[in-house]
């Protein structure tokens, strides 16, 4: 359950979705969805996190992210208002200098809490890449510029799913905006939409696109809101009380963006 969209979702944040907890075995943080600068709701049953199905045999590390998230490096890219946009799943031979230096801009640091030396980024980041590929770690590219991090993941098996009616293939989002350039001027909610809509047309078995940015986030919430999520209840997680938010699939199909 990372952050939220830049501001992992308005001006002040750089963070749009966040999340209680990194998908095992990733270390937990709090507010991992950057959108803008990002009585409980009955979570229903609390159960234990799922196994994946068994015809969804995880392929392990790989660049394209592998088969829980249906392959996330191999999706096309999207146009948005800003440019092109392209998910580059990250690998364990990746250099993570300006990841490293992003999570130590005090905007960012605030929700994420990766602030630190390389290690603590890289901790973060292979934690993910050393499990089975229920957490996907990316790069955004937008023309070919490395612009934010983002982390895609099965919110249905990850400890988010204790908090809220999880269902099968709910997929979750964390968005982090790098530059103090690139926020607070409507990129986070455009590549919000992007990515969403991306989510959608390429995992055709997931139905909703969920994040839980703290609801102190009020930049973050609001990105989300403009992306075409609505607030579905706020939650108490370990960490922070939560806003979920949800996409809903509006056709049996959405279609990719189209290309530019």
């Amino acid at each position: 359950m990372p952050p939220a969209a830049t501001p992992p979702h308005g001006p002040a944040a750089p963070v749009a979705g966040a999340r209680p907890g990194v998908p095992a075995p990733a270390p937990a943080r709090r507010d991992h969805g950057q959108a803008g600068p990002p009585g409980s709701a009955g979570a229903g049953t609390a159960r234990d996190l799922a196994a994946p199905d068994a015809a969804e045999a995880p392929a392990g590390p790989g660049g394209d992210g592998g088969t829980l998230l249906d392959r996330v490096g191999r999706w096309a890219p999207a146009a948005t208002p800003f440019g092109i946009l392209r998910l580059a799943p990250l690998t364990p031979g990746d250099n993570l200098t300006l990841l490293t230096t992003w999570m130590n801009d005090p905007a960012v640091a605030a929700f994420w809490e990766l602030a630190g030396p390389p290690a603590t980024t890289a901790a973060h980041v292979h934690a993910q890449l050393s499990g089975d590929g229920r957490s996907v770690p990316c790069l955004g590219l937008l023309d070919g510029r490395p612009m934010s991090y983002w982390e895609l993941y099965r919110a249905d098996l990850d400890p988010l799913a204790r908090h809220y009616p999880a269902r099968p293939h709910d997929t979750g989002v964390h968005l982090l905006l790098g530059g103090a350039a690139d926020r607070g001027r409507g990129l986070g909610t455009a590549l919000l939409r992007a990515v969403t809509c991306l989510v959608l047309a390429h995992r055709p078995r997931c139905a909703r696109v969920v994040a839980e940015p703290d609801v102190r986030n009020a930049p973050s919430v609001a990105a989300f809101h403009r992306a075409g999520f609505h607030l579905d209840a706020e939650i108490d997680l370990p960490d922070k009380r939560a806003a979920l938010m949800v996409r809903r699939r509006t056709t049996p199909t959405e279609p990719a963006p189209a290309r530019r």
